[in-house]
This record gives structure tokens, sequence and C-alpha cells, in this order.
């Protein structure tokens, strides 16, 4: 299994999630549910970390969290290693609980914190546990909208609740509303736009990521995260040869432009729409229309393959 490239660095937002081992449940009772707390907040003590977003579902965990002191690994290996420890003795095992090391995604705070915050809380809606997100116990949404009855002080709703006001009480229906906004809709996940399974961010974020904190480990080609991170091509660099190549009148290969950027560049949808002129959600019908059909189209499908790989972009 290739090795996950870790970037650690003060001040540094990730999005960090952990599997049981075989899919197995981590959360069997509600006193599992409240040792696990116990050690985030402990984690807040001890280390630093700044808790900003959670979801505990029954086989695996959401976390928005900060590092001010650029510790990442330290906190998760507290908390992965401490309610490890306490499951095993409880249920007189022995062995990994968790699917190997923990995800942990660099995020971009100010383009995707506020969306990777719903995208958490939305968790048990959507796994059909609940029919509101307020429903569920083992999530930070209650706090966030005023609702948790316990004192929970170090859960950090302030930075995302910022987005949206300054005045309490407006601040939380806002937030409220953003949340259920998405309730009765399909919304294509913001982790999709993660590149090499690694950093969410703009195209600029990206390449500060790239440049600051891999130059010296671009030797690592054996973590693929490095290789594609230290070659990724910007969209004008994927449009130009697209276009040079196939042309740029075709709307199909206007898809395959938008497709590729979306897939390739680290682009976020509206910096993607603004280059192309249209909206956010239609950057992803576009690029949806024509993975769709690439699937149905041998023709279609032998073309982004072979754009794809004349381009230079497909990772191993």
């Amino acid at each position: 299994m290739a090795r996950p490239l870790r970037i650690e660095y003060p001040g540094a937002f990730y999005h960090v999630t952990s599997r049981g081992n075989e899919q197995k449940d981590v959360f069997k009772s509600q006193k599992d549910r409240e040792k696990f707390l116990e050690y985030l907040e402990s984690a807040t003590k001890r280390y630093g970390a700044l808790i900003h977003a959670y979801c505990l579902m029954g086989n695996h965990y959401h976390l928005l969290l900060e590092t001010p002191s650029g510790n990442l690994s330290q906190i998760m290996r507290h908390v992965n290693g401490a309610y490890t420890t306490y499951f095993n003795v409880k249920r007189k095992r022995a062995g990994h609980l968790f699917q190997g090391r923990y995800k942990a995604i660099l995020v971009e705070a100010d383009e995707y914190a506020t969306e990777l915050s719903r995208y958490i809380h939305l968790n048990p809606v959507r796994a059909g546990i609940v029919a509101k997100p307020e429903g569920y116990q083992w999530s930070s949404y209650r706090s966030y909208i005023g609702q948790d009855n316990k004192a929970t002080d170090w859960l950090k709703t302030e930075f995302i609740l910022g987005y949206f006001g300054t005045k309490a009480p407006d601040v939380k229906n806002k937030y409220r509303k953003f949340v259920e906004d998405l309730l009765d809709s399909e919304y294509d996940s913001p982790l999709k736009a993660t590149v090499a399974s690694t950093v969410l961010g703009s195209e600029e974020f990206v390449r500060e990521i790239s440049e600051r904190h891999l130059g010296e480990r671009r030797a690592e080609r054996s973590v693929p995260a490095v290789k594609e991170l230290a070659t990724r091509p910007s969209m004008d660099e994927i449009i130009k040869e697209i276009n040079a190549v196939l042309g740029e009148r075709d709307e199909l290969i206007r898809n395959m432009s938008i497709y590729c950027c979306q897939k390739y560049s680290g682009a976020k949808l509206k910096e993607i729409g603004e280059r192309f002129g249209i909206s956010d959600a239609a950057v992803s019908q576009a690029s949806r229309r024509l993975a769709l059909k690439a699937e149905k189209d041998q023709q279609v499908k032998k073309m982004v393959d072979w754009v794809e790989a004349n381009l230079g972009y497909v990772r191993s």
C-alpha cells in the first residue's frame, strides 16, 4: 500500500477520518462515544488541537480540526491510540481497531471550512439515520445551532459561525439554514475536489503548499501524492493543450476541458466556472455529463483516455 503524504505546519486545517478495521463498528455504545469525545477534549488540552466540527458514526468518524502547533501526527496518535486501548481493554480483545492510519486532508480553511462542516453534519442524514441533523446526538451540529444542553468548552464554533455574521442568534439561524438548504437535494461532496488525496483548496493554495512544503521531499517518488502535487497542471495549461490538439469550439471538447480542470488542476468549482463563464453547478453538471458519456460511448472514452495520457496527468 502506498504511503500517505503528511503535510504538517502551524495553523494547518484538516478534515480527518478513520474507519474501523474490516468496516466493523468502532462505536458500539453511548459510553464508547463519550469516551472518544473525552480523548478529543484531552487532545485540545495536551496538544493544543482546535476541534471545529465532528461526527461519530458507527464504523468511522469525521473531524475538522486545526493544529496551531503543526502536530497533527501527535494529536491523532493520542486520540486513536488512547481510544483503541480503551476499546480493547473493555472488550478483552487485542489488535488493530482502525483500518490502517487515519486519513487527513489538508484544507484551505477560508474556502472549504464551512462546506466541510456542513458535509460532516449531514453525514447522519445521508446515512438515513435521522431526517434532520439536529436529531443526531453524536455530532457538533447541536452546538452550532444552540441546542446542545451539555457545555462543550473545547469545541470551537466561532471560526465557522463567523462567516455568517457577528450576532449570536442570527448567526446560528443562518448556519442552520445553510445546512438545511441541502437536506432535500443531492450535492457533490466537497472532498471530490481533493488533490492527490491530500490537499483541498484553490489552485493557488495547492501550488503554494507544493512549493512551500514539498521542496525537500520531491525525491520521495514512492509517495504518489508527492509526484502528483509536484507536477500539478494549471487550468490554463490544461485548456491550452486540449485546444491545441482537439480544437475549442466543440461542446464535447469544452466539457472535456472542464472535466480535466476539475479532476487535475486543483481549482475549485468557482474558479473553473469563472474561467468558462458558467456557474459552479454547471461545472459539476458538465463534468458529470462527460464522465457518463465516456462510460457509454467507447469513442469518447478513448478520447478521454488519450487526452489524459498525452497530457501526462494520469496518476498511478
